[in-house]
């Protein structure tokens, strides 16, 4: 990828320069880490199991000479490079990879797919892991070479796919956190391009949380409802009122949005069942809808069935916050990219409707998420969390390029 035109001068001299190293060290690494992620993706492992991958990049990173430290929560690592502490004080740089996989069977057909029956790389985690890994074997040159300015720490987070998940674990189980000042992290799209990184200052994704409303009765025969209370019908009752209840009571500009993924409720065409579930997601773009939203779930659900003598019981989980990414660090990875992949590379994303726990980690230090294009220029659009998804692997370098600047500016 092209560096970047640079004015003249001192200051653009120096981060020309840097920019162009490195390039030539991701270069260098551009088919070991291929190698690596096709391992990562045909060996998967799903949240809070993934031992094999912490080892896979804990041996890797030992072999550039440094000490990875495993976290004390069943898998994942963190690994410091350079100083504790910039010229001016600062703290390091926090990059950060999620290394699970999800339950889904792989149907993309590549020769390196899963060999693990019904768990799959289909949210591009392999990447993520892979370029967090590359760059920071990047910084550990540059930090040789007396080219970074503050240290860095890599955190390759399990459980990201799983509420509560590996973000809370690492804030809430261990201090590595302490002495970070500024966090960073690409995810993958398949709207983009490959070459291209997305940003966008404030929230970048939404609000998620996991909602499930059990409902019971003594249940009866279909014949005589007025004599039970009827699952079934106060199952659909829940299921097509509960979103426009939301939508009157929220401000609409606050993108509430209640979607049923799963209802199970008896096995015969002419028996009430006792019990039935439905199962789905709330997502919010606005924090501050999501912290009223989970409440008012419940509310309204109960008010919808009280006509209908069953009795109801309405779990919120609290899933994660919106990614809300703080200005200045995002223009800095802007920059950074601008300068380590090409002048053209920068795009304004939109706010996903998707999850993600790097909240967490913002939520305590300020930081940025941007998305990295991972679609074949011309090629089909693939989507996040389907078996056939197949990402270009030049992505992989452009995401260690993005976020090795980002880290040595």
């Amino acid at each position: 990828m092209p560096v970047g035109d640079v004015p003249a001068g001192n200051a653009t001299e120096v981060v020309a320069g840097l920019a162009a190293r490195v390039g030539e060290l991701a270069e260098v690494l551009d088919p070991e880490l291929i190698a690596f992620r096709r391992d990562v993706h045909a060996h998967p492992e799903l949240s809070r199991k993934e031992t094999r991958t912490t080892h896979a990049v804990a041996e890797r990173l030992r072999a550039a000479g440094l000490e990875p430290r495993l976290l004390p929560i069943g898998s994942g690592l963190v690994c410091d490079i350079g100083p504790d502490h910039g010229p001016n004080g600062e703290g390091r740089v926090g990059l950060r990879a999620d290394l699970d996989a999800l339950p889904l069977q792989e149907t993309s057909g590549v020769e390196f797919a899963s060999t693990e029956p019904g768990v799959a790389h289909a949210c591009g985690h392999d990447v993520h892991t892979t370029v967090v890994l590359g760059a920071g074997l990047v910084l550990a040159r540059l930090a040789e070479e007396g080219r970074l300015r503050r240290g860095v720490r890599l955190f390759f987070q399990p459980a990201e796919e799983v509420f509560p998940g590996g973000a809370e674990d690492i804030i809430n189980r261990t201090s590595e956190l302490e002495g970070v000042d500024r966090m960073a992290a690409l995810h993958c799209d398949p709207k983009f391009d490959v070459g291209h990184v997305g940003t966008r200052i404030g929230p970048i994704t939404s609000a998620s949380d996991s909602v499930m409303v059990t409902v019971a009765s003594p249940g009866g025969h279909t014949s005589r409802p007025h004599l039970t209370g009827d699952v079934v019908f106060a199952l659909g009752q829940i299921i097509t009122q509960t979103p426009g209840v939301l939508g009157r009571r929220l401000d609409p500009r606050s993108g509430v949005n209640l979607t049923w993924g799963a209802v199970q409720a008896g096995s015969t065409p002419n028996a009430i069942p006792s019990t039935g579930i439905v199962k789905g997601t709330l997502r919010c773009l606005d924090v501050r809808a999501w912290e009223k939203a989970g409440e008012l779930v419940r509310e309204a659900v109960e008010q919808i069935v009280a006509p209908y003598q069953v009795s109801v019981s309405v779990t919120v989980t609290h899933g994660v916050p919106p990614v809300e990414n703080q200005a200045a660090a995002t223009c800095d990875l802007e920059d950074a990219v601008r300068d380590a992949v090409g002048p053209d590379a920068v795009q304004l994303t939109e706010q996903s409707m998707g999850g993600e726990d790097f909240a967490w980690f913002l939520r305590k230090v300020p930081g940025t998420m941007a998305r990295l294009g991972v679609r074949t220029p011309g090629g089909r659009t693939y989507d996040l969390h389907q078996g056939d998804l197949v990402v270009d692997e030049r992505a992989i370098g452009v995401g260690v390029r993005a976020l090795a600047q980002f880290a040595a500016s």
